[in-house]
């Protein structure tokens, strides 16, 4: 007898998972989460881009401050989109999502 006759593959490889274009999945932010996130993240942008129109100002500290503040909350509600929407929230888990 030939050994390939005795060590049969008895098991059959495991299916991989379908692909989702870009990992992208709207499982994490169901109901009235996702559009409050996007209508977040597009005022944000909108915030900035007035922003940027002021050209003038007599005292720009508030204005370099309301810069700093929406630039980060449009940064910050993108990245948010991108966890919850990927892979991302899978790959590391959500003990460590919700720590973060």
């Amino acid at each position: 007898m030939e050994n390939g006759a005795v060590y049969n593959e008895t098991t059959e490889p495991q299916a991989k998972p379908p692909r989702r274009p870009f990992g992208c999945t709207l499982r994490h932010l169901r109901g009235w989460r996702l559009p409050t996130k996007a209508l977040q993240a597009i005022l944000s942008l909108l915030a900035v881009i007035c922003e940027e129109i002021v050209q003038d100002c007599i005292t720009c500290g508030g204005l370099y401050f309301f810069e700093f503040t929406s630039y980060s909350a449009f940064l910050l509600s993108l990245l948010i989109l991108c966890v919850y929407c990927t892979d991302v929230y899978e790959t590391f888990g959500e003990d460590k999502v919700q720590r973060v």
